[in-house]
């Protein structure tokens, strides 16, 4: 970490698996909050994202590593930024509808992680891309004539 010019000689490596899970959002002490509902537990530690990171570290000649929250405390990061746009039935209650519309705007929507209320500990690309598509699928084709 007290390299000289550790940011320009760092690789971050992501990786993306899919688990058949489900996750419910809550309201904790310091804002939304995720808890674990059902299906496989998602987890910091995935062992092939070991071994991946050992491999590539080889291949560079460089020095794996993994973040003190992800190997100490078992809380997985991610390299979003989210919530900002909470979903609400209101403009008093959130800053867009459930299908992405800004309250008091036409044809104004948010479609990115700003609509996810809270990290949920996985990758959020994929929440993204389908909370994208229902928006999508609710603005009416145009019309040729």
């Amino acid at each position: 970490l007290f390299i000289k010019d550790f940011a320009a000689r760092t690789q971050i490596l992501l990786f993306m698996q899919t688990i058949n899970t489900k996750l419910k959002f809550k309201r904790g002490l310091f804002g939304m909050k995720s808890t674990h509902s059902s299906g496989e537990k998602p987890s910091a530690f995935i062992p092939l994202t070991k071994k991946i990171s050992e491999d590539f570290a080889e291949v560079v000649n460089g020095k794996p590593y993994a973040l003190l929250t992800e190997s100490i405390l078992g809380i997985p990061t991610t390299a979003h930024i989210l919530g900002g746009c909470v979903i609400g039935k209101d403009k008093e209650s959130g800053v867009i509808d459930k299908n992405h519309r800004v309250f008091g705007y036409e044809n104004m929507y948010v479609c990115d992680g700003s609509a996810i209320s809270a990290n949920p500990g996985v990758n959020p690309s994929i929440t993204i891309a389908a909370m994208t598509e229902l928006a999508m699928s609710k603005i009416p084709a145009k019309s040729l004539n």
